[in-house]
């Protein structure tokens, strides 16, 4: 179904044509009719016409007027201007604000027919063209969703810089791309939801295409992505660094301290769960293994200082068994503390 209007200060005229576009559509299109150019971009504002077919002499505006502001408005509406023999060459000034076809009064049906197929062949070229397959849709939102996830900007902007190229290539019209983006969204909060971390509500914020150019809906899909970001740092309390090295850093700092698993997610505002198999993918460690790991490095640094005793360096890694710490220690060197110190000749 196709949105067209009927640009036309003469009544009968009007009428006139509004029933051999419809007879041309065969019953697939909304017509609707202006009086002149002002009611008309009035109403193009509220109809979003995909066909304007416009006379050239009216009150109020004009019809070169009328197709000036329509191209400001970079709105994707196909423009067909009706004149009379004596205005063909002002008509013709309107070809820089996009005018694809002519029609010389008096209008005739077959005509108005060969224009209306020409412009239903061109929108149904542009939007197979323009269209982006679920496979692609899945492709975006997947890179999206993983920069938004680890707060990595850079690659957000990259990402978005590569879509906006690709729309702008293919042409999207405010229309297509407003519905594109919201469903860009969705996909998005819903991946986001599928990690089972944080809950997003599903049912976003939806874009008004009205008196928007493409650039200012893509405006708003930027707006919506950092308030995702927003969204994610406030749930971290806050915490933009990289999780895993955030938690590397805070058991560093917290060796001798019994830390569990949910302490250290509750501290990041992480799902321990999930929490556990991002530093096992990140680190192919295990938390506990990993603090093991440290702990032990620790204790072979403080080994090799004489002044250090054992039983002290037990408890500065976090071991208030001392001989849990000799089995551990031996487990993971092959040594025990004392057989370490002999191996450095500290007596």
């Amino acid at each position: 179904m196709y949105r067209i209007l009927v640009v036309e200060d003469e009544p009968m005229i009007r009428k006139g044509l509004e029933k051999l576009i419809h007879l041309a559509c065969k019953g697939k299109a909304e017509i609707e009719s202006a009086a002149n150019g002002e009611e008309a971009l009035s109403r193009i504002k509220a109809l979003r016409p995909d066909f304007v077919f416009t006379d050239v002499r009216m009150p109020r505006m004009d019809g070169l007027e009328l197709c000036r502001r329509i191209r400001e408005l970079q709105y994707d509406i196909d423009i067909v201007v009706v004149s009379g023999y004596s205005d063909f060459e002002y008509a013709q000034k309107c070809v820089s604000y996009g005018v694809k076809e002519y029609i010389l009064k008096p209008v005739t049906r077959t005509g108005i027919a060969e224009a209306v197929q020409k412009l239903i062949d061109g929108a149904q070229a542009r939007r197979k063209a323009s269209f982006i397959s679920f496979e692609e849709q899945a492709e975006w939102a997947e890179q999206l969703e993983d920069a938004l996830w680890h707060l990595n900007a850079s690659e957000r902007d990259r990402t978005l810089a590569h879509l906006k190229d690709y729309c702008v290539k293919h042409s999207f019209h405010a229309v297509q791309l407003g519905q594109l983006l919201q469903e860009l969204i969705q996909r998005i909060v819903k991946l986001l939801n599928r990690r089972d971390v944080y809950t997003f509500p599903e049912q976003g914020a939806t874009v008004s295409v009205d008196e928007r150019s493409p650039e200012e809906v893509f405006e708003w899909f930027e707006q919506q992505l950092e308030e995702i970001a927003r969204q994610i740092r406030t749930k971290r309390r806050g915490h933009v660094k990289d999780p895993v090295e955030e938690v590397k850093a805070y058991i560093e700092q917290n060796l001798s301290k019994e830390l569990s698993l949910e302490e250290v997610a509750e501290r990041l505002g992480l799902n321990p769960s999930y929490f556990s198999q991002l530093f096992k993918q990140m680190t192919d460690e295990t938390f506990v293994q990993y603090r093991i790991k440290r702990r032990m490095e620790r204790a072979k640094k403080l080994l090799a200082l004489p002044h250090y005793k054992i039983t002290d360096i037990s408890h500065e890694v976090g071991y208030s068994d001392h001989p849990y710490f000799t089995k551990t220690f031996k487990k993971v060197t092959g040594l025990t503390p004392s057989e370490y110190r002999e191996m450095l000749g500290i007596d």
